[in-house]
């Protein structure tokens, strides 16, 4: 039965949990973190960890998704991002900073994004790097917003993408907008996601979402995975002050894992993998999302911090650039001096007691102590909520 809270006369509200709320319960056995895979698969695509970027310029460069990919994580490229309307990307990127670090006021960085995104997208640079990243051997994937996913998908499967996100930060099944067919304006119909799915030869991830309805009506779309949250993060992230919405990931997850046995059921076999996107700050959290039910999590602020990432220490997530009702702001997350390379952000080793490095063999580590070989077996471990 849900753990309802009345909090007026007749009116009522769900309790619900984030990922600090909850803790994992070690089993009775345990066994060596060299025996533990964090391997994941999508599709035909395999992966050796259960790692993400979130689709922001902060830390989805050309190059730094296809330094992920090399470590055994999958990158994921903004296909609305600057590196599609911008040829002098690090240039455009240093002002950005040099504003974020000098004004007092955090609106003018707000501001400076917005004017770089108001820039069109630009077909040719898009393609270019996505052809980058295919060219690595990496797998190929790109995030669009639902808004734009008609018309830039077709340039991004002729330039070798192989896993298309189409991602904001709250979308469902029944997303309504207005597609241009023609080109000229006169024929305008609402973009069908299922159908928009189906005449696809590639997986689709798709998401954000927060609840068990909304994530099982994606998944009947036929997307291959189902993003839970919206990259949520302290500081950086501001769309429960804007809109008002707010994901409680550890419920969230665990809703979207409910939505997925549901969906299991229904179609007598078909599996769609959570993805959660939000409140992934530690190394424990990402033990956390895993442990409610996500075969895979999108980082931000964690990778924000590696060598690699262009926002040299800086992030914002993608909703931070909307042109009208920015969701987002600057946060700086590491200084020049405090940065590490991805293979350590990932890898380590590690000199840090706070959970920031070695974010996969903090996992391995966490899977082993409850006793757990792999993803799947793992999300069945015992949880406990704090009082």
């Amino acid at each position: 039965m849900r753990d309802l809270v009345e909090f007026g006369m007749g009116r009522t509200a769900r309790r619900t949990y984030e990922l600090e709320d909850i803790s994992i319960v070690p089993s009775r056995r345990t066994r060596s973190s060299k025996n533990v895979s964090t391997a994941w698969q999508i599709d035909a695509y395999r992966f050796e960890a259960p790692i993400l970027n979130h689709p922001t310029d902060a830390i989805g460069s050309p190059a730094a998704v296809i330094a992920l990919g090399r470590l055994g994580a999958l990158g994921v490229l903004n296909g609305e991002g600057l590196w599609a309307r911008h040829t002098d990307v690090d240039a455009k990127l240093a002002e950005l900073i040099e504003v974020a670090d000098t004004d007092p006021d955090p609106r003018a960085a707000v501001r400076f994004l917005q004017k770089l995104h108001s820039a069109p997208v630009q077909p040719e640079l898009l393609a270019a790097a996505v052809a980058q990243v295919r060219e690595a051997g990496v797998t190929t994937a790109v995030r669009v917003s639902p808004q734009h996913a008609p018309e830039l998908t077709p340039a991004l499967l002729a330039a070798g993408m192989e896993i298309l996100v189409v991602h904001g930060t709250i979308i469902s099944a029944e997303h309504v907008t207005l597609v241009d067919r023609n080109g000229d304006g006169t024929e305008l119909e609402p973009l069908n996601l299922k159908t928009f799915i189906s005449d696809l030869d590639i997986p689709v991830i798709a998401g954000g979402v927060h609840d068990h309805r909304t994530a099982l009506h994606l998944m009947r779309t036929g997307a291959a995975g189902v993003i839970v949250g919206y990259g949520s993060a302290e500081g950086a992230t501001t769309t429960n002050e804007v809109l008002g919405i707010g994901v409680p990931m550890a419920t969230a997850i665990a809703d979207a894992a409910a939505a997925r046995r549901d969906y299991l059921d229904e179609t007598g076999g078909r599996y769609v993998h959570v993805i959660a996107d939000g409140d992934l700050h530690t190394s424990g959290e990402i033990a956390k999302a895993i442990a409610c039910g996500a075969d895979a999590v999108s980082l931000g602020t964690l990778l924000a911090a590696a060598e690699e990432s262009p926002g040299r220490g800086w992030y914002w997530p993608s909703a931070a650039a909307h042109p009208d009702t920015p969701r987002g702001a600057l946060l700086q997350v590491a200084e020049a001096t405090d940065r590490s390379s991805l293979e350590r952000v990932l890898n380590g080793p590690s000199d840090d007691p706070d959970g920031l490095l070695n974010l996969i063999g903090a996992l391995r580590r966490s899977m082993a102590k409850a006793g757990y070989a792999d993803l799947k077996e793992f999300q069945k471990v015992g949880l406990s909520v704090r009082g």
